[in-house]
């Protein structure tokens, strides 16, 4: 998509279900996960800085850029738990890609919908490397927003297709089995924590409240397996009781982030961690034996929505599925804004 240097491409969420449903979640969430593992690739061309927050008590809203010298991108994103007891969403986002020779805007787009999309990606990307070789089996504890997103991804790029769902909701886990009834999964609701690890493979746990919680104890953590911790996101919100961490290998995104707000907040500040983008460039190690437990502590970085970004930009040609927004000022001399404003009232 060529650059307009008066009109800024928009995708609304309207636009980005059409978008995801023309070109088909499983091919957008492969396309998708193709683009965030070529960005973990290049991760030392990236301008790097934990996400800039503001705390409440009730939630926190948060800015996450980067570069790769080239573009710019950032994303707007709340989290918000009590949202939900409110009929509103935990989550919603919008996002920019800028073009860095101009410092002009190139896009605009919601990324509530494109959030949970790169997210499950991210999650399924990291697996292929850390998770048991063969894996079809995996728990899901808590069964919200990005519960199917996460199950169809992992079926996209490893082959699950028995899930084992948890909720204290069950109506939730109820959900989650209505929406993918046809999308080739075993699935079985159980009724408790335990019930739902026991065979998996992989666990993922992607729970809500913000709160220091124990959604994981030692004892439910059996010897192989690979955890996705995806719902410890911001200080003060764990999953995992520490005793799991100490015995399993961590790998995480970016380790100032992650120290901030992921699983390892539990743990000494030296405690040994490995970088993701290290594991998929061979610099580092993955899964190494079959009795190995990993632990990918995800909390989202920035070069995740930096590579949905660009997908969607690339995705765009030649669609119908955004609206152009007169949102840069273009003055026909460009040190004359202040004659342009005058020219508009004439008009």
């Amino acid at each position: 998509m060529s650059l307009q240097l008066n009109n800024v491409p928009f995708v609304s969420v309207d636009h980005m279900m059409k978008l995801v449903l023309n070109i088909g979640v499983d091919v957008f969430l492969k396309e998708l996960a193709a683009y965030v593992e070529d960005d973990f690739r290049r991760w030392e061309l990236f301008d790097k800085t934990p996400r800039v927050a503001a705390h409440s008590d009730v939630g926190v809203i948060e800015l996450m850029p980067t570069s790769d010298g080239t573009l710019y991108g950032f994303k707007y994103v709340n989290g918000h738990p009590k949202n939900t007891h409110e009929g509103l969403q935990t989550v919603t986002a919008f996002g920019v890609l800028a073009d860095v020779a101009s410092g002009y805007p190139i896009l605009l787009t919601e990324m509530t919908i494109l959030t949970a999309l790169r997210t499950a990606a991210t999650s399924a990307v990291v697996a292929k490397y850390l998770a048991p070789e063969n894996s079809r089996t995996m728990a899901m504890i808590g069964n919200g927003a990005q519960c199917e997103f996460q199950a169809l991804a992992f079926k996209a790029l490893l082959g699950v297709d028995h899930l084992r769902l948890y909720d204290i909701d069950r109506s939730a886990s109820e959900k989650v089995a209505r929406n993918l009834q046809n999308a080739g999964f075993d699935i079985q609701i159980c009724s408790s924590v335990e019930a739902a690890v026991e065979g998996a493979q992989i666990i993922t746990t992607v729970t809500a409240d913000k709160q220091n919680a124990t959604i994981l104890t030692d004892n439910m953590v059996g010897a192989g397996v690979h955890i996705n911790g995806v719902g410890g996101d911001c200080p003060g919100k764990t999953e995992l009781h520490a005793d799991i961490l100490l015995r399993s290998d961590i790998f995480v995104e970016y380790t100032p982030q992650t120290r901030i707000e992921g699983e390892i907040q539990q743990l000494p500040q030296d405690h040994p961690v490995t970088e993701m983008w290290e594991v998929i460039t061979g610099k580092k190690q993955g899964r190494t034996s079959k009795q190995q437990i990993t632990l990918f502590d995800s909390v989202g970085f920035a070069t995740e929505d930096f590579s949905a970004l660009r997908y969607v930009r690339d995705k765009l040609e030649g669609t119908e599925y955004f609206v152009q927004l007169d949102m840069l000022a273009d003055p026909d001399e460009p040190r004359d804004l202040y004659g342009m404003l005058m020219r508009a009232k004439q008009n």
